[in-house]
């Protein structure tokens, strides 16, 4: 009995080891079909990132005064405490009216090839100006921001310092350049899935695991691929409750009615509800 002990010992140790080799065989098949994300997305050439500009996108984000009422921000719907949305099923803006869609998060938006659940803009700064103007959201025209911001000295000096050698740096253009800057900071590399991607075999569970070789075995990494776990493809995608005609309101092409673009899945744990109107709550649903 006690002779047989070390071999039986040595035996189940071997199995195990035979096991976790398999197993860590198998995984690589799946890992291979995901990337991890970098920690700064593509900076375009025309508006490159300084420490002065990021401060200044950032002051523009939280800036309540570029808003008719004077209280509502970037940050009111994307919210820093919220994975930065707002965690509603679709925004409130101004006035307390409510818009036809959810407010998708900004974290690793720099990433996404078009903004907007409808695509109707190409990058950040494309996107940066559209909710200071829309009626539903901040409501105030482009040259009323402007006027708003060039009465405020604070302002005139961090204009002066992230676009040296302009001679009148507070401008729409400007305003744009600087919230994409800072947008593009807001990423979130290096999670458990990100190490885990990169070799690490225990940055996950392994019941995360399983749910992972689910998400490619049905098919779910069709559209969610990529760093950002979203293809950029928009999909036909019709939601219970929801009458939204998606990117058919850009395009006015009958095949793009009711497409969204792919959402990302990074941090979808926090960023709930889902969907273009947030109508599921539950990411278990």
């Amino acid at each position: 009995m006690t002779t047989n002990r070390p071999i039986r010992l040595g035996a189940a140790l071997l199995a195990v080891a035979l096991g976790g080799a398999a197993m860590a065989e198998d995984m690589e098949e799946y890992r291979s079909m995901f990337e991890p994300l970098p920690f700064l997305p593509p900076i375009p050439p025309g508006n490159s990132m300084t420490r002065e500009k990021i401060e200044l996108g950032a002051m523009l984000f939280f800036e309540p005064r570029i808003s008719a009422s004077g209280v509502i921000s970037c940050a009111t719907c994307h919210n820093p405490a919220l994975g930065w949305s707002d965690r509603i099923g679709r925004a409130v803006g101004h006035e307390g009216q409510v818009g036809v869609r959810n407010t998708p998060t900004v974290l690793n938006s720099g990433f996404l090839t078009s903004q907007f659940w409808d695509g109707r803009e190409a990058d950040l700064e494309g996107q940066a100006l559209g909710p200071i103007q829309a009626d539903v959201e901040m409501n105030m025209t482009l040259d009323q921001a402007i006027a708003r911001i060039n009465e405020l000295t604070v302002y005139r000096t961090h204009f002066d310092a992230a676009f040296p050698g302009e001679e009148d740096p507070i401008n729409a253009q400007n305003v744009a350049l600087a919230i994409a800057t800072f947008e593009r900071t807001l990423n979130t590399p290096n999670s458990p899935f990100d190490r885990f991607l990169r070799g690490d075999a225990q940055a996950i569970s392994d019941e995360a695991k399983e749910g992972m070789k689910l998400f490619v075995d049905n098919g779910c990494v069709a559209c969610h691929s990529g760093p950002v776990m979203s293809d950029g493809l928009f999909h036909r995608f019709e939601v219970p409750g929801s009458t939204d005609e998606g990117r058919f309101v850009v395009t006015g092409d009958e095949a793009d009615m009711f497409t969204f673009r792919t959402p990302t899945l990074r941090n979808v744990a926090v960023t709930y509800p889902y969907f273009n109107n947030g109508s599921v709550t539950d990411r278990d649903a």
